[in-house]
């Protein structure tokens, strides 16, 4: 603030003042000054005086009006007077009258309350900055920001009016406006308690404004009430002060300090394990879990479609919901398949001796048992209609697992970018719905054409490395299985189960060997692979 009428009078130090404050009253190179922190100003040659009764407003401000105690606020008239907040009239109403001051200390902008909490800003808000900002000087510990100018008087008042605290000028929807045209006076503090309003649009701005400072710097309080006026109104001075004091450091989405996960830690985890069908399988796995991407793998024709299909029907007879997407056949199809495994008859072969009866209750032991899905498509399909599926499954019908049949036919409808970049997009996108939802997905994969003459229908052992089009399925995979059957060796009806990643227990091989028996249609986890041979056996078996 200017001390005298002379335009050349220029600040030369801050110094202590009657009013107890250190450093709050600056001296003016004219003689003058005026002390921040009571807003006492003395004249050249002058006993003090307050600062309203001798300085006129600016050309478009009202008079500044009276500084007295707000009884319904319960803030006092000191607190009142620190900050310059006063009664006056405005168009023949009594108004209260936030005196905004620019750098210098002189009023530049009023922000005018009328009668039904309506409000009309004078004078240039933008040189004003931050309410309260010209009471404090740049730098120090600690500066608390506020969404409204009573607020800022009720923090302020909470704390003795000792310590920084600032409001903004426009309310929760400027605010990151607002705080950047000060965003030098805010960031030469250390630590920034963000106190707005206790609302979906506060805490929204409270966020954005956040994002404004260095890393580390801002701090977002949690109220029990709507603002701090309420706390002060309510008698909650002291729960105001300590929400202060434990206001949390803002990080980005997603970035979690260690020392707040002890409850998630200290607690047994509830995700239970669902043991799969085939035992020797479980010890490697122990299990699926909902929660997780499960990829089983496996040559064209060798089992991976049948594997799916038990491991369909044991989480049906678990208890479990399913939902079932087979984009390489119709519902029928799967329906009399899932049927078959319960009367340990393949149906899709031949319905001779099965009873209408037996049919129904397979049907209800199946996919008539209200906890399965299917999806009625055939065919490729774009991946934000799959997205929907699975999310509607998941949200929409509660089930808790979702098999899907097969990756290749989604990304072979994807109509821009090579097929890498489409499944690095799908397997991204299916991995974030596994976490959103919390199902368990098990997802079909086909594997790449191996060089030389032995190929993946001969028995070849499967990689990580053979897994088709892109790195990302193995990466955003949980669990990685394949299925390797040589279909034209000795023993064409058993397939060999390998654990290929293990994110759980890390235990990977071998697995266990299935036996797909043609009179059951079953696949039957045996000890060793060698005991079926049969040189009558042609092959023809349909996995």
């Amino acid at each position: 603030m200017q001390s005298t009428n002379s335009q050349e009078s220029s600040l030369l130090h801050h110094t202590s003042c009657k009013c107890g404050s250190s450093d709050g009253r600056a001296v003016y190179s004219d003689g003058g000054s005026y002390c921040f922190v009571c807003n006492e100003y003395q004249k050249v040659g002058s006993a003090m005086q307050t600062e309203f009764a001798q300085s006129k407003p600016a050309s478009g401000l009202l008079p500044f009006g009276e500084a007295q105690a707000l009884g319904k606020r319960k803030l006092t008239e000191e607190t009142c007077k620190k900050f310059g907040y006063t009664i006056g009239e405005y168009q023949g109403q009594t108004v209260q009258i936030a005196n905004y001051r620019g750098k210098d200390g002189s009023v530049v902008a009023q922000k005018i309350r009328l009668p039904g909490k309506n409000f009309k800003m004078l004078g240039d808000a933008k040189a004003a900055g931050l309410y309260g900002e010209h009471l404090w000087r740049d730098g120090g510990k600690m500066l608390t920001i506020t969404e409204g100018e009573i607020c800022a008087l009720s923090m302020s008042q909470a704390q003795g009016n000792k310590f920084p605290t600032v409001s903004i000028s426009t309310g929760a929807a400027g605010a990151k406006r607002c705080i950047q045209n000060s965003l030098e006076f805010v960031e030469s503090f250390e630590k920034v308690i963000i106190m707005f309003d206790n609302d979906t649009a506060g805490q929204t701005a409270a966020l954005e404004v956040a994002q404004l400072l260095s890393p580390g710097k801002a701090h977002i309080a949690t109220l029990s009430e709507n603002d701090p006026s309420d706390m002060i109104v309510n008698g909650k001075t002291r729960e105001l002060l300590e929400a202060m004091w434990s206001a949390k450091v803002y990080r980005p989405d997603g970035i979690i300090n260690g020392e707040d996960l002890w409850d998630a830690v200290s607690k047994d985890d509830t995700t239970p394990s669902i043991p799969y069908p085939f035992p020797g399988l479980n010890t490697k796995t122990r299990g699926m879990r909902r929660g997780e991407l499960v990829t089983i793998t496996a040559g064209s024709g060798v089992g991976k479609s049948q594997v799916c299909r038990e491991i369909a029907y044991h989480l049906s007879n678990e208890g479990e919901s399913v939902g079932y997407i087979a984009l390489e056949e119709n519902v029928r199809h799967t329906a009399i398949s899932l049927m078959g495994l319960a009367l340990d008859n393949p149906l899709h072969l031949s319905r001779d001796g099965v009873t209408e009866e037996e049919m129904r209750d397979a049907f209800n032991k199946t996919v008539g048992n209200g906890r399965f899905f299917v999806y009625d498509h055939f065919g490729s399909m774009r991946t934000d209609n799959l997205l929907s599926k699975v999310r509607y499954l998941a949200k929409a019908c509660g089930v808790g697992w979702v098999i899907l049949d097969h990756l290749s036919i989604v990304v072979s409808s994807q109509e821009e970018g090579d097929e890498r970049q489409a499944i690095d997009r799908i397997m991204t996108l299916l991995r974030s719905l596994v976490e959103e939802t919390g199902i368990g997905l098990i997802l079909v994969s086909h594997l790449r054409r191996p060089a030389g003459e032995k190929g993946w229908e001969n028995g070849m052992q499967v990689t990580l490395n053979s897994l088709r089009g892109s790195a990302s399925i193995a990466q955003l995979s949980d669990m990685c299985l394949s299925v390797e059957r040589d279909q034209q060796g000795e023993n064409p009806n058993v397939a060999t189960v390998r654990c290929l990643k293990n994110r759980h227990s890390g235990e990977t091989g071998i697995g266990c060997y299935l036996h797909y028996n043609k009179d059951t249609g079953r696949m039957v986890e045996v000890d060793d692979p060698n005991i079926f041979e049969d040189a009558a056996d042609d092959g023809s078996s349909d996995f």
